[in-house]
């Protein structure tokens, strides 16, 4: 019987890139052109259909509470939009009523305004008339006298030149159509976009389901269970993610409504509306806000004590609710990152005004749910979320190969907050190892940069020995609206052994490393994790089972045996030699053999599973330890038995 394993195939370390076909990427381009014209010239249009998309959103979830309780979906959808548009109806009439107030109480500041910009300019422009004027007349002092000029003849007198005739242009009266259409035109267009907006928002929530299955059948689907999933997960996410923004932008508008009569602002309501509307726009749209609001504290104040109020008002409430509000309810982000909100701010805003600045952030994230969860869409995803670029495999690979070990540990670090130190190992630390593994064999690692790459990580370990081995405390799952339609998995943790092992001297384990390059690394996790469990571990390099040097192992010294390989590949005949060694050295010592990450050749074939003759055969760090646990609670078991008198 032959005992050779067929060697695995070999692929790079490297990147995946991001789900563009690169043939394509010239069409892509001119996909996007194309789609950035359409949505230029046929602004009129699409514009009332993106907000009617975003208001269903919105509405969304007060139709579902209305089904819940068994009402029909035509009633809850007529319900639902009825309660927006009485809302945006009330909001209209009080904004009118606001402004229409402040424009009649305008003349009463004006001998405010004169006054204070008389004295503004009195202290800015005047100072600066003065330093001028003070100049020029020490260059008169120091420069010498100027040489008269010289004699000119006499010009005729301009009075006899004829006077121009002035010409006036009258345009003709307007004819009624004329003037109908003038008077009717600015208040028609908002009104026929809004009644756009509210009806195909009543068509996209009665046809929720069939629109969803359209653009399942639109982009296909390899999976349409999972695919279905994960677009009623993100129309939820979404739906929730704006019906949240509006509710804190309104509290933000009723704190700053408040505040402002407190102040004594006039008109307090509407610069709470306009607050709680300007909110929509990132980063600057609360400090617009308040710019109206400040100049006319300034108006009402002859001194300057409300203007100072109202900008301390505004930076004490958007501080607070950007910095304090926002993360505790959004977890740490929206999934948006920073330069990609302002870019498309600014992308939007060119596209279609203020209303493409104002729906700039709720696009934007429309577009990376759409990136997380179509693979069409990844690098929709790749340049605008905020999830990193790498994974912490790639990127602790990355770190790793720059033998950089302070930057490892800060990774490690940020991922210990909510796994454990095995989970760690094993679904990080191990698999970028198996890609170190990959570049040795291909010859792109050398020896010695690999044993730079086994320095770090061993420098890694060391840092990481105050860490606990168990799982760490999780909340609430974050609800991001932008999250992957998967979270990841956590391997089981076994809990600490009992208290027969406290002083890690009942059961000794040898963390043996393989023959490879990189195994001692993995001999010194798993003999850190034992330790950390109670039992007395010691790692230790190939060398020490040689034939030269195996003579020195002590069988009382060694109750298990643990030999660690990151990778095994080809003919396993050192292995059943090496087992041959050891079972003549320690007799009766059970021993574990790890492949991590796992070899599936020799884990999954019983019979050369059985020619190399070990015990117990690991897949992960997690499970050899919880061998190990394993085997001392049995060696306990029967110390105990036996010391019971008969």
């Amino acid at each position: 019987m032959s005992d050779r394993v067929p060697a695995p195939s070999r692929n790079a370390a490297k990147v995946t890139a991001a789900g563009i076909p690169g043939t394509e990427a010239l069409l892509i381009l001119a996909v996007f052109v194309v789609i950035v014209t359409a949505l230029y010239f046929a602004r009129e249009v699409v514009m009332p259909i993106t907000l009617a998309v975003l208001l269903s959103f919105v509405l969304a979830p007060l139709v579902n509470r209305l089904r819940r309780i068994h009402v029909p979906r035509v009633v809850a959808v007529m319900l639902s939009v009825m309660v927006a548009l009485s809302i945006i109806l009330a909001l209209t009439g009080l904004i009118g009523l606001q402004i229409a107030n402040l424009a009649g109480n305008l003349p009463k500041y004006q001998f405010t305004i004169e006054t204070k910009a008389t004295l503004v300019q009195k202290y800015t422009i005047g100072r600066l008339s003065d330093l001028l004027t003070s100049y020029g007349r020490q260059v008169q002092i120091v420069a010498p006298p100027a040489p008269p000029p010289p004699a000119s003849t006499p010009r005729p007198s301009p009075s006899a030149d004829p006077k121009p005739v002035p010409v006036q242009v009258q345009e003709p009266p307007l004819s009624p159509l004329q003037l109908a259409r003038e008077v009717l035109a600015p208040v028609f267009s908002p009104l026929a976009n809004g009644a756009i907006v509210f009806v195909v928002t009543i068509f996209v929530l009665l046809q929720q389901d069939d629109l969803r299955d359209r653009l399942i059948r639109l982009f296909g689907s390899s999976d349409l269970h999972r695919t279905t999933l994960a677009l009623d997960d993100a129309g939820r996410r979404l739906s929730r993610y704006f019906l949240t923004q509006l509710a804190i932008n309104a509290g933000f508008g009723c704190v700053i409504c408040a505040g402002l009569l407190v102040i004594g602002v006039p008109n307090p309501v509407l610069w709470g509306i306009m607050g709680a509307m300007l909110r929509f726009v990132p980063y600057v749209g609360s400090w617009l806000a308040g710019l109206l609001p400040i100049a006319l504290a300034s108006a009402v104040d002859p001194g300057w004590s409300m203007a100072l109020w109202t900008i301390a008002l505004y930076g004490v409430v958007e501080l607070t609710v950007g910095q304090v509000v926002e993360p505790f309810i959004y977890g740490h982000s929206t999934g948006l990152s920073p330069l990609s909100v302002v870019v498309a701010a600014i992308f939007w805003s060119w596209l279609w005004g203020p209303i493409g600045l104002i729906l700039s952030t709720p696009l934007t994230l429309c577009l990376v749910v759409l990136g997380r969860h179509v693979p069409r869409l990844e690098f929709l995803d790749v340049i605008l979320g905020d999830s990193p670029a790498l994974t912490p495999v790639e990127s602790f690979y990355q770190r790793i190969l720059a033998n950089d070990a302070d930057e490892a540990l800060e990774q490690a670090e940020q991922l210990l907050r909510e796994r454990s130190l095995s989970s760690y190992y094993d679904e990080v630390v191990l698999q970028g190892l198996r890609l170190a593994a990959v570049d040795v064999d291909r010859g792109l690692l050398p020896t010695d940069r690999a044993q730079d790459v086994v320095k770090t990580v061993l420098e890694l370990v060391s840092d990481l020995e105050s860490h606990e081995d168990r799982d760490q405390p999780t909340g609430p799952a974050e609800d991001s609206p932008v999250a992957p339609p998967e979270r990841e998995t956590r391997l089981p943790h076994r809990p600490v052994a009992g208290p027969d092992f406290d002083k890690g001297e009942g059961f000794p384990v040898l963390c043996i490393a393989g023959r490879g390059p990189l195994d001692e690394a993995a001999a010194a996790m798993l003999a850190q994790l034992l330790r950390k469990h109670g039992l007395a571990a010691k790692a230790a390099p190939h060398t020490a089972v040689a034939r030269s040097q195996i003579a020195g192992l002590e069988a009382s010294a060694i109750a298990m045996v643990c030999i660690c390989y990151i990778e095994v590949s080809g003919s396993p005949t050192h292995l059943r030699y090496l087992m041959r060694r050891l079972r003549q050295q320690v007799p009766g010592v059970p021993v574990l053999i790890g492949l991590w990450p796992s070899s599936e050749a020799i884990l999954h074939d019983d019979r050369l599973r059985a020619a190399i003759g070990a015990d117990v055969t690991s897949d992960s760090l997690t499970s050899a330890v919880n061998a190990c646990l394993d085997a001392a609670e049995d060696r306990s078991s029967i110390a105990r038995s036996d010391t019971v008198p008969a």
